[in-house]
């Protein structure tokens, strides 16, 4: 098998080191720039262990400005936009991978994840036979869809395949989308249905395969050996848009429609790593 493609999540590992107690460094004027080292040791760190040739990093920049927020203003209300110094070390990292010969991607109407999802889709179709997703953001398991992609938590040094993935959820990775639409997310402020834990998503979804599956037989569900089955009929009828609707903040976007921005048009050397360029790194750093 070729080498994969190593997608990057790259607010992850910034944030990660901003907020690190063991992680402080600063500029000659004092400015604290602990995100932009921190980010910078972690990408030379897996760039020296992997040597990879194709990949690409994706930045986040559709905090309040992507398009779930048209659907759902509740979506991710929890979140803070960077403040200067940390906006600023957000650019400088963007500036430091890309003269590490890294394709970075941003888009103010699509997220990180979506951004993922759709170079992942991408690079299957330019041939490519295996996508690392390198982040711990469970959302992303969906993309993890053939036995040679895996998701690597790059922290904890924790790499799972699609079997592991799914033996860990007790569902496909394919169906993580339809499980947050029931339980929801507190972290993005993803509703989900009131009273639909895990237990209950994973026995409606392995008895039903899809959200929509489920809602074309929803009398079928008052006959499932559960607790409660016989109002549970009643709950996912009565919440069944929020449903739907929580399915689709939650689906990463692989195919984003009319879309042109760089990210959703790239070639099989848009996701190929070039050589460094030392002098623009100097000017970054």
């Amino acid at each position: 098998m070729s080498s994969p493609a190593f997608l990057i999540d790259a607010s992850i590992y910034i944030f990660q080191a901003y907020f690190s107690p063991y992680n402080e460094a600063c500029d000659a004027e004092g400015e604290d720039m602990s995100a932009f080292v921190g980010f910078l040791q972690f990408l030379l760190t897996l760039q020296r262990r992997e040597r990879p040739s194709r990949g690409a990093i994706a930045m986040d920049n559709a905090l309040f400005s992507g398009f779930r927020h048209d659907l759902c203003p509740d979506y991710k209300s929890n979140r803070e936009l960077p403040d200067e110094n940390l906006a600023r070390q957000l650019g400088l990292c963007a500036a430091a991978a890309s003269a590490l010969g890294w394709p970075v991607f941003a888009s103010e109407r699509f997220e990180a994840d979506d951004i993922i999802g759709t170079l992942a889709q991408r690079s299957r179709s330019l041939g490519i036979e295996a996508v690392c997703i390198v982040s711990r953001d469970k959302d992303l398991a969906q993309l993890v869809e053939s036995d040679g992609d895996f998701m690597w938590d790059f922290t904890a040094n924790r790499r799972r395949d699609r079997v592991a993935l799914e033996r860990e959820l007790g569902i496909s990775t394919t169906l993580i989308p339809d499980y947050l639409g029931l339980v929801g997310d507190a972290v993005d402020c993803i509703a989900g249905v009131p009273g639909i834990g895990p237990v209950k998503a994973r026995a409606l979804l392995q008895h039903f395969g899809t959200i929509e599956a489920m809602y074309e037989n929803l009398d079928q569900v008052s006959l499932l050996p559960l607790r409660g089955a016989k109002s549970l009929a009643a709950k996912l009828s009565a919440h069944e848009a929020q449903a739907r609707l929580c399915k689709r903040l939650a689906t990463i976007v692989k195919e984003p429609a009319d879309c042109v921005e760089p990210f959703a048009v790239v070639d099989e050397y848009g996701v190929s790593l070039s050589s460094p360029q030392l002098s623009e790194l100097e000017l970054v750093c």
